[in-house]
């Protein structure tokens, strides 16, 4: 992301070094994690062997974003949006009008940055400089600035994929606004993928489960608890489909019984998972794979 450096002060001190923190749970093969957790404040990246690299104090988060530049997209609450170096320091910003707030937010191929803001029923696309180049206006039926959107996306074919919480229902438009896609999901939706087959990849929120939709409307893989034994999907915010086919999911609000993060196949069967109430707590809604 070309991102603009900012002449004032930074806004955020570099990341706290914990690299004495204790080894969190992994099953399968293990990897690093960037997570954030609104229960106990904690954004955070945990090495592959267990190590703290970084952490810093939240209030809350509803996206992130690992980038290839190794800098992390990020909020602090629901006002901001935030670019960090590795080193932690602010490189670009964002911080939403009065009565906005923001569940979403995306790194463009360009370097400009999609932003859903819930209050202004709208998308935005920000330069690195800080001008809005383009406005999307939203289909809200119920609007409420706290449930209007969770998770946004651009998709390369050029339109938005938006889930839209209060409305239980996922839109897709084009630049101009016009819905040209929709499914009604029937809970909160939280999660939006639109997959290199076509198919929209949907965490279904307080519905329990991840489910792949084709274009014309059917559900043409799901995932719920019943396929995972000694696993309960409780509130399933992100799912990302990996390079190899296999899904990984968020659990948040799921108890310490259960892990936070897990991947499965296309066959459902669970590969690794990631369970930190350590680090973190029991309202963990995002979660990268750097690297990944």
């Amino acid at each position: 992301m070309l991102a603009l450096l900012l002449a004032a002060p930074l806004a955020l001190a570099p990341f706290d070094d914990a690299a004495g923190a204790s080894s969190p749970p992994q099953t399968g093969p293990p990897r690093a994690v960037i997570a954030g957790d609104y229960e106990k404040k904690t954004l955070a990246r945990v090495n592959a062997d267990g190590t703290t690299a970084w952490s810093k104090p939240i209030r809350a988060i509803h996206d992130l974003h690992a980038l290839p530049n190794g800098h992390t997209l990020y909020q602090t609450n629901f006002r901001n949006v935030i670019e960090a170096d590795a080193d932690g320091n602010t490189v670009w910003r964002y911080d939403a009008p009065e009565g906005v707030e923001i569940h979403a937010f995306q790194c463009l191929p360009d370097g400009a940055t999609l932003i859903a803001e819930s209050g202004k029923r709208r998308l935005i696309e920000v330069t690195p400089d800080g001008s809005i180049r383009a406005e999307v206006p939203l289909t809200v039926d119920r609007p409420d600035k706290h449930r209007d959107t969770r998770l946004a996306r651009k998709t390369p074919a050029g339109t938005y994929l938006v889930a839209h919480e209060n409305d239980a229902a996922v839109r897709e438009y084009d630049a101009d606004g016009t819905v040209v896609w929709s499914f009604d999901v029937g809970s909160k939706v939280y999660g939006v993928e639109r997959l290199a087959n076509g198919n929209t990849l949907l965490g279904t929120g307080d519905g329990h489960r991840v489910i792949e939709v084709n274009p014309a409307k059917e559900i043409v893989w799901e995932l719920t608890s019943d396929d995972l034994p000694g696993v309960e999907l409780v509130w399933v915010t992100m799912a990302t489909r990996q390079p190899n086919g296999n899904t990984v999911v968020v659990n948040c609000h799921a108890g310490p019984e259960n892990p936070q993060i897990l991947e499965v196949t296309p066959e459902k069967q669970l590969v690794w998972s990631f369970k930190d109430f350590a680090r973190f707590g029991n309202a963990l809604p995002v979660a990268v794979l750097p690297g990944e």
